[in-house]
């Protein structure tokens, strides 16, 4: 096939020329379309009354495309349920060709060609045609007979290691004496290619098993929230490999408008996927929302899994509504798991949200040591998630490939310093960043280094407006942000702490030397001054472990460290928050005067009762605590602060009688309201990877202290260990999880 042939008719249709005057093309920037292939090129005109003898003709092609066949097994991809041929780049798959005679090396000649999208191009890779070769190269297109018996062909193909990503359109192409005789279109033919970590001369290789197991063959997954003295988890289905998946996740690329040609680099895939997980700015997968109210969609707390929310996106060309960020981030790790990048969802604890750029949380105080939120713009989040991507970054020093933070929650505009296809700079979207450049403060490196450095390694910046209108600095909290950074551990559902992948520990010269890097290259403007505590006076709280609906108490503590008498005069400020710090209401308020005798403790105990805080809680139960301390001898300013989220009752399911692949089973689901009112409209989710598909039911109300009931039919798919996952939700409660390991027997 001649590339003239698709730039000509463009020509025909009246395509402008370039600046440069070469014949321009449009974007080539989707999957799914596609341009007719001739299946005759003559070499010229074509004899009247031609009829051609002892051609070589194909009359089969068989891809072994079956799950339980060589190559999806080989490849890795049997868990795919799509019956078309997937495989992975830089690894080779078998094919056997079924000809109309047998054939004969000496004169006849055949290749395969594999194309993509519109105007195909072999040096743009959307157009590749694989030569047949006595030896394959490793990592380089080629085809080589494995046996020839009769009129059947086997082939080996190997495939480029970066070649595009996405679904080709194959061929074979025979060689006559006239022309080229080329097999029609035929959609049973297509063939997935995807990123292959184990095929050392990719640019996603990992070279750990386990890792590669749990990175892109898992598709359960746990997710931790909730504040680093209660951390909560659940599970979340990834679905990556459920049926109309793979092909929803191609169409994001297609969404994004990437140019097919770039669609080999998991450095502009992944820079792309942040930027379409979100609608913010493109109309992308899912739609953002914070403020309690989720009209006309799904609490981003519903949600079990990625399957539905991908599925009715790519069905409805449409925003899903509504998402956090522990939604996007599950959503995200789906897409990149899917066509092959290995992918993790990562907790931060107190992450911090910099708004003006200068690598520091800036919390400003009036004169009563209250927080002045009318110029205090930064914020710190009770918890942050987002997502690694393990890849090779060819685009900066040696040493910075590895894990990459990659963010879809729309938070702040990108530094847009990659120009990809046609998107614009200053998108809603951020990295990849090296987290091995975030550790030793190299911001200076792309993409988005400095925001996510401030997420994890920032300082709280406490100053006080003085009645002259100066802003004095009292205080400087340097172990707040970042103290907790978690993810998933390979192979089981528990917890890895990363936080020393991400940052030195709180208060080495290490961790202030990339502190201090990080200022040289990133800031905007002049880093506040090191002010340290006060060594005179220390100050501390603790909040008392509590359920939903109880009372509790709060204890604050004051230390004299000298020898003098000193008098403290402190103010409680108890919030109810959004889980990204942001105060909807303040509904406690307590001011308390301590006398402290030379070096001795005295203690405070707040009593907060449910009465105060039930009527306007939200929906993940976070309550924020603020303290400040004024040492009125000396004007010292002390302050802290901290999230406290409550606990929230959980869903209790149980699959009675037998269970067995291929048979109908039961599953239960019970909920016991725990509050003192009755709970209306109440949503239920149950979900199950290879169990049942997403099903949903809402009850009318739920009376004070009664039993729900839910009884749901499945007929599991496949036989083994798999989980259960149930979510409820209502105005009055979210956040309330459940799940089941369910081992299922094979039928006998």
């Amino acid at each position: 096939m001649t590339e003239p042939a698709a730039t000509e008719r463009e020509k025909k249709k009246g395509t402008r020329a370039g600046l440069t005057g070469r014949r321009a093309l449009p974007p080539n920037v989707s999957n799914a379309e596609e341009d007719e292939v001739p299946t005759i090129e003559t070499f010229g005109l074509l004899p009247r009354g031609y009829k051609p003898k002892d051609v070589l003709e194909v009359q089969d092609i068989l891809l072994f495309n079956r799950e339980y066949e060589i190559n999806k097994r080989e490849h890795h991809t049997d868990k795919y349920f799509n019956l078309k041929l997937i495989v992975r780049r830089g690894q080779p798959f078998h094919m056997q060709i079924h000809f109309n005679r047998p054939y004969n090396p000496e004169k006849d000649q055949f290749w395969i060609e594999y194309v993509i999208g519109r105007y195909p191009q072999s040096n743009k890779g959307t157009y590749i045609r694989v030569p047949l070769v006595q030896e394959l190269q490793s990592g380089k297109w080629g085809a080589k007979i494995n046996s020839s018996e009769d009129r059947y062909i086997s082939l080996i193909i190997m495939s480029a290691a970066n070649c595009i990503v996405g679904k080709f359109r194959m061929y074979v192409a025979i060689l006559t004496d006239i022309g080229i005789h080329r097999t029609r279109r035929n959609p049973e033919t297509d063939t997935y290619i995807l990123f292959n970590p184990w095929c050392t001369e990719d640019a996603v290789f990992l070279d750990d098993e386990a890792e590669r197991q749990e990175y892109v063959l898992n598709d359960l997954g746990t997710i931790f929230y909730g504040d680093p003295t209660n951390i909560r988890s659940r599970s979340w289905n990834f679905g990556q490999f459920e049926e109309g998946i793979l092909d929803a996740c191609l169409y994001l690329m297609d969404r994004a408008q990437l140019d097919l040609s770039g669609r080999g680099n998991p450095v502009k895939i992944s820079r792309v996927g942040s930027t379409v997980i979100n609608s913010k700015d493109d109309e992308g997968v899912v739609v953002g929302s914070w403020d309690n109210t989720y009209d006309y969609g799904v609490p981003p707390s519903a949600w079990t899994g990625s399957v539905d929310i991908l599925l009715e996106y790519h069905s409805s060309k449409q925003p899903v509504r509504y998402g956090q960020c522990w939604v996007f981030a599950g959503v995200f790790n789906t897409f990149l798991r899917c066509i092959g990048i290995p992918a993790r969802v990562v907790t931060n604890y107190s992450s911090a949200h910099d708004n003006d750029a200068n690598l520091q949380m800036d919390i400003f105080l009036d004169e009563d040591g209250k927080v002045d939120s009318k110029i205090t713009k930064d914020s710190i989040w009770n918890y942050h998630c987002w997502n690694e991507a393990w890849m090779s970054r060819p685009d900066l020093p040696v040493g910075f490939g590895g894990w990459q933070v990659v963010d879809s929650t729309p938070q702040e505009n990108s530094d847009g310093r990659l120009i990809i296809s046609s998107l614009p700079c200053g998108m809603y979207r951020c990295g990849p960043a090296s987290v091995q450049a975030i550790k030793h403060g190299h911001v200076c490196f792309q993409f988005d280094a400095p925001f996510v450095f401030a997420e994890v390694n920032s300082d709280v910046v406490y100053s006080k407006a003085m009645k002259n209108g100066r802003m004095v600095v009292g205080f400087v909290d340097k172990t707040q942000i970042g103290n907790l950074i978690l993810t998933k551990e390979v192979g089981a559902n528990k917890m890895k702490d990363i936080t020393g992948q991400y940052k030195f520990q709180e208060g080495t010269e290490e961790e202030r030397l990339a502190l201090e890097t990080a200022l040289m290259y990133g800031v905007k403007k002049d880093a506040t001054r090191d002010i340290t505590a006060s060594a005179e006076v220390d100050m501390d709280f603790v909040v008392e472990d509590a359920a939903l609906g109880s009372d509790f108490s709060i204890t604050i503590t004051f230390r004299n460290n000298t020898q003098t008498r000193c008098a403290v005069t402190s103010y409680l400020s108890g919030h109810v928050v959004f889980y990204t710090g942001v105060p909807k209401s303040e509904f406690k308020s307590h001011s308390s005067k301590v006398k402290l005798e030379p070096l001795q403790s005295q203690t405070i105990e707040v009593l907060i009762k449910s009465s105060e805080y039930m009527s306007q809680l939200l929906e993940q139960a976070a309550l924020h605590f603020f303290v400040t301390a004024r040492v009125e001898e000396t004007g010292k300013i002390l302050a802290k602060q901290k999230a406290a989220a409550l606990k929230i009752p959980q869903l209790l399911l149980t699959v009675p009688g037998e269970k067995v692949a291929g048979k109908e089973m039961t599953v239960m689901v019970e909920f016991v309201n725990p509050l003192k009112q009755k709970l209306a409209n109440v949503c239920l989710r149950l979900d199950g990877p290879g169990l049942l598909n997403s099903a949903s039911k809402t009850f009318k109300e739920i009376p004070r202290n009664s039993t729900l009931t839910w009884e749901e039919k499945c007929i599991p798919r496949k036989a083994g260990p798999l989980t259960l996952i149930a979510s409820l939700n209502c105005d009055a409660l979210r956040h309330v999880y459940g799940e089941l390991d369910v081992d299922i027997q094979s039928a006998v």
